[in-house]
């Protein structure tokens, strides 16, 4: 009975279709629940009854009750670092022999309690701005936005651009796009944790490929049009026209794509088409680091050949939706844009084919 109940929520059967359907209306409870309210769908008020065992946490952080607005991403920012912590607990001990396995997902479960839920609100007893440590842009886009120069302090905004224009160049240089997607970025800390049941369910096809190449250098163009736009309207004499444009531009943004792709999808999808949803297909701030290591990073999963048995476990559950197992036949280094650096293709090889490593550049595509 248990492994007809595990099976089911693995492997898109009703229960895993329950999940996503569960997920998928918390958010869009959470981003579009004042909308709802105008067809009788009573979502804040939903999401005030969940808050109310947390409130005095809130309070305890915060140094001040919440206000109406604040309360749904509090219960949101706590019940996203439960998951992480209490998923990421199962996935040690799933993974407990695996040195590797360990170091990443305590990195991640530490980054998410500590620089994305508890930092955070502390700064705002303290007076300061609600602000993200562990995401700049563009995947936090308005951290880099004009307006940003008066919601917080200057020195959060040097922060995001440090961060944004040579921090991810040089990191990615010496270790991939892994030493963020897989170690500090709170999409991959659930997405590694919460999601590791459902990584096998990743689309491997071809199709799924040439459709993650176009949507997520669309969604990074898109984010980058959003910047140039605000920043114009904001420096010189622009009709009022435009300025109304930027501001849609922005608006309509942060609806497709920071709440619709990234949330609704991104995550409400997880039971259906994988952990990596978002990740994939979506996140710009992975179209970045892709772009960098597929350039100039030293960061490769060196493959041998000879020992390779054509099991497929790594292509199975490569959350990304590589045909590791292609690469590894072949001989070839696996050096992709959208590889994330998990370490899962090595860690359920059965011959040790596989080896994340770092070295000098030499490509075999």
């Amino acid at each position: 009975m248990t492994n007809d109940v595990t099976s089911s929520l693995k492997n898109r059967g009703i229960l895993g279709w329950f999940v996503a359907v569960l997920l998928i209306t918390f958010y869009i409870f959470l981003y579009w629940g004042e909308h709802l309210v105008k067809v009788g769908i009573p979502a804040p008020q939903v999401l005030d009854f969940m808050v109310k065992p947390v409130e005095w946490l809130a309070a305890l952080l915060r140094a001040k009750q919440l206000q109406p607005y604040e309360k749904k991403w509090f219960l949101y920012g706590f019940l996203y670092t439960a998951f992480v912590i209490g998923m990421g607990v199962r996935f040690m001990l799933r993974l407990k022999d695996n040195k590797y396995q360990i170091y990443r997902t305590a990195s991640v479960m530490f980054v998410q309690l500590m620089l994305a839920f508890m930092l955070p609100h502390l700064m705002v007893a303290f007076d300061g701005p609600e602000f993200y440590f562990s995401y700049f842009w563009p995947l936090k886009q308005a951290y880099f936005f004009p307006k940003t120069l008066n919601d917080l302090h200057h020195a959060f905004f040097v922060y995001s651009a440090i961060m944004s224009f040579v921090a991810v160049p040089v990191l990615t240089h010496y270790f991939g796009k892994r030493w963020y997607c897989s170690w500090v970025c709170g999409c991959g800390a659930l997405a590694e944790t919460a999601g590791d049941p459902f990584r096998h369910l990743s689309d491997k096809s071809s199709n799924a490929w040439k459709l993650e190449k176009v949507s997520i250098y669309t969604v990074l163009g898109l984010v980058i049009l959003t910047t140039i736009f605000l920043w114009i309207a904001w420096a010189f004499d622009v009709s009022r026209g435009f300025k109304d444009f930027a501001n849609k531009v922005e608006k309509w943004y942060g609806f497709f794509i920071a709440s619709g792709l990234a949330g609704v999808i991104g995550t409400g999808f997880y039971p259906i088409g994988g952990s990596r949803v978002w990740c994939r297909f979506g996140c710009p701030q992975a179209a970045i680091l892709g772009i960098f290591q597929i350039l100039f990073s030293r960061f490769r999963i060196t493959t041998n050949g000879d020992q390779c048995m054509s099991c497929g476990n790594c292509s199975t559950y490569c959350e990304m939706g590589i045909d590791v197992r292609m690469y590894a036949m072949q001989g070839k280094d696996i050096l992709r844009a959208s590889c994330v650096g998990c370490g899962m293709c090595a860690a359920v090889c059965p011959r040790g084919v596989l080896k994340l490593e770092n070295g000098p550049k030499g490509v075999k595509l």
